[in-house]
């Protein structure tokens, strides 16, 4: 077993200043702020660079590390990683932790390495667990919607998980509100805990108002949690000047293009930084503070390169009232 490089002793205060939200109806609080390690937690990032992101959200009430199979690259390394952590400097306080890992999309060739199969799913999180070094996680997900499966099928997988004492909760992305609806009431019939739904959100992205998802799982009394919160980085002052030789779109095209950043989307982002500035808060902390202004959203997944960037979308959380008229306004700049 590898030893820990640095004694951690995590701050004594480190619940005083974050926000918890009970996932819908559920007894599940999550953190308003919690850690996606979808970008920065592959072997292309230095492990030393992942501990000071971890060791900064645990002490500032971060309790949720989300996962999925998938992330890395390559797939499979966040989850290995994870666990590295979790071992060399979580170990005495797991049960302070919320750790959520998903499968859905392609993790291995062939037919059963994909999608919503029964045979996928319960594999999968086996993995997922070995590669965390967890005997459980407190949510585990079904990634993605998958019309080539029976949905009993798939959420039967989701009960064995719970029934199998491999996970605590289960929880439901990138699903539509009609499919979220029938997926619920097959989960309700067979008594399995289902309290959140994982769903892509922000300013200038309203799919989940649009197909149901946002209402559907307010009504059923579902938590939702959101990720790509501020548009990729879009939703800060990085492209407010054009784009800067080392930001994403230069150097990663893999989830945003430069084609993005239209003339017209850049004066939306201009306009947008106009209304935070006036409210005293950055573009990036106004995008946070906005997903949490209505309660409907449990929590916001924020990703970090550097514990200061986690510092900063935590300040978001010192103001989420929005007048009448700011919020009109950022939906006209925004849905133009």
């Amino acid at each position: 077993m590898l030893e820990p490089t640095t004694v951690y002793t995590p701050s004594s205060k480190r619940y005083d200043a974050m926000t918890y939200n009970h996932a819908g109806d559920s007894g599940l609080q999550l953190p308003a702020i919690s850690l996606g390690f979808w970008h920065n937690f592959g072997d292309t990032t230095p492990y030393d660079a992942m501990r000071r992101i971890v060791f900064t959200a645990f002490d500032n009430g971060i309790t949720h590390f989300d996962l999925a199979n998938n992330y890395g690259p390559e797939p499979g390394s966040a989850e290995k990683n994870c666990g590295r952590l979790l071992r060399e400097y979580f170990r005495h306080h797991r049960d302070e932790l919320v750790i959520s890992t998903k499968a859905g999309y392609e993790m291995w060739q062939g037919p059963y390495g994909d999608l919503g199969s029964r045979k996928y799913l319960l594999a999968s999180l086996d993995q997922s667990l070995e590669r965390l070094g967890l005997d459980y996680v407190d949510i585990f997900y079904h990634h993605r919607m998958d019309p080539s499966t029976p949905l009993e099928e798939t959420m039967g997988a989701l009960a064995t998980a719970v029934d199998s004492g491999k996970a605590l909760y289960v929880g439901l992305s990138n699903y539509d509100g009609p499919t979220l609806e029938k997926a619920s009431a097959i989960l309700a019939e067979m008594h399995v805990p289902f309290v959140i739904n994982q769903n892509r959100y922000n300013i200038f992205d309203r799919t989940v108002e649009r197909n149901g998802l946002k209402e559907t799982a307010n009504r059923l009394g579902k938590g939702l949690i959101t990720f790509s919160p501020l548009a990729q980085g879009l939703l800060t002052n990085r492209y407010l000047d054009g784009i800067p030789a080392d930001s994403r779109i230069a150097h990663d095209g893999r989830f945003l293009h430069a084609d993005v950043l239209t003339d017209a989307r850049l004066q939306q982002i201009r306009d947008l930084n106009d209304i935070a500035r006036r409210r005293g808060q950055t573009l990036a902390e106004m995008a946070l503070a906005w997903l949490l202004h209505d309660g409907k959203v449990t929590s916001v997944l924020v990703g970090a390169s550097r514990p200061q960037q986690l510092l900063d979308d935590i300040g978001a959380l010192r103001d989420t009232t929005f007048s009448d008229e700011e919020l009109r306004r950022i939906d006209e700049i925004s849905l133009r």
